[in-house]
């Protein structure tokens, strides 16, 4: 069976864009073929504000997540499996969900085009636990 985090992925974007937020994702950077500005990650995440305003060419497929952003006004395409994705928040309200990995889920090949190259990535042990309470992420500009 496949995993259903890509499909509550764009459920939760959508919804949280028909409301009038702003979607932010927690990518977990150390995911082998994460494209992300590694000068913003920090403890091995990044968050991304994901709006319209803020990315073009938005994809959100069963594989992966790509889009174009500025970072410091310097254009930048980000690409990253659905599996980085750690959870999916509304800056105003903090609104969203968390994702915990998936055991015994089929998983989509990486492309073939080498898009991984270039990105250094370190292996860690699993992502910490998400705290309860309200979320205490910083914002990244």
């Amino acid at each position: 069976m496949t995993s259903n985090q890509p499909y509550l992925l764009r459920a939760f974007y959508e919804w949280i864009v028909d409301n009038d937020l702003t979607p932010y994702l927690v990518v977990d950077a150390t995911i082998p073929g994460t494209q992300v500005p590694q000068e913003h990650v920090r403890d091995g995440q990044i968050v991304l504000n994901v709006s319209p305003s803020a990315c073009v060419k938005m994809n959100m497929d069963n594989v992966d997540v790509s889009f174009e952003a500025r970072f410091g006004g310097v254009p930048r395409q980000l690409i990253f499996p659905c599996h980085a994705v750690l959870a999916i928040y509304a800056k105003e309200n903090g609104a969203g969900t968390v994702f915990t990995p998936e055991d015994g889920l089929d998983s989509a090949p990486l492309d073939e085009s080498g898009a991984d190259e270039g990105i250094e990535v370190t292996s860690k042990a699993a992502p910490k636990p998400a705290k309860k309470g309200p979320p205490n992420l910083k914002v990244i500009k």
